[in-house]
C-alpha cells in the first residue's frame, strides 16, 4: 500500500503544481489586462484544461485518506464488523466506477486525438488533458481494490481519523 499512497501523493503534488500554475497565470493575465490592455490569450481555457487535470489528480489521495462523502446514518448504530464490510462493498463500487472512468476517458482521449480536436482559442490539443486524467483513475481503482480487499490502515500516530 505504501507505493500506492506515495503514487497518490506525487498526483496530488503535481496537482498542487497545476493549480499554482494557472492561479499565477491568471493573475498575470489580470495584471495584464487591467495595467497595459493586455492579457494572456488563452487563459481561460488552459485554467479549464488544467483544472480538469487537476481534479482527476487529487482523486487518488482522497481515496487513499479515506476523503470521499460517506453517509452512515443508518449504519451508526451497526457493529464494525458489519460497518468494515459495508465500507470494503463501497470500495469494490469504486472500483468499478473508477475502473469505467479510465477506461472511458482513455476511449475519449482516442477520439479527440484521431479526431485532432483543440481548443477554440489556443488550438491546445485536449487529447492532453485526457491522457492526464487516466492514470490517477487507474490509480485511484487500484487503491480502492486494495483497501476493498485489505480494508482500511489505522490511522498512524498524530494523523487524525478520517
Amino acid at each position: 500500500m505504501k507505493i500506492l499512497e506515495n503514487l497518490a501523493k506525487l498526483c496530488a503534488i503535481i496537482a498542487g503544481v497545476l493549480l499554482t500554475v494557472i492561479t499565477l497565470m491568471t493573475c498575470a493575465s489580470l495584471i495584464g489586462r487591467n495595467t497595459t490592455g493586455d492579457s494572456i490569450v488563452g487563459a481561460f481555457e488552459l485554467t479549464g484544461v488544467a483544472a480538469g487535470a487537476a481534479i482527476a489528480l487529487f482523486m487518488p489521495l482522497c481515496q487513499v485518506r479515506r476523503g470521499n462523502i460517506i453517509v452512515d446514518f443508518f449504519t451508526a448504530r451497526m457493529s464494525a464488523a458489519i460497518n468494515d464490510k459495508l465500507d470494503r462493498f463501497g470500495t469494490l463500487l469504486l472500483v468499478v466506477i473508477f475502473g469505467l472512468l479510465a477506461w472511458r476517458t482513455t476511449l475519449g482521449g482516442l477520439n479527440v486525438y484521431s479526431a485532432n480536436s483543440e481548443t477554440q482559442i489556443m488550438g491546445f490539443p485536449e487529447w492532453v488533458v485526457y491522457a492526464a486524467m487516466v492514470p490517477p483513475f487507474v490509480l485511484t481503482g487500484l487503491i480502492a481494490l486494495h483497501q476493498t480487499v485489505f480494508g482500511f490502515a489505522a490511522p498512524e500516530a498524530g494523523e487524525a481519523a478520517i
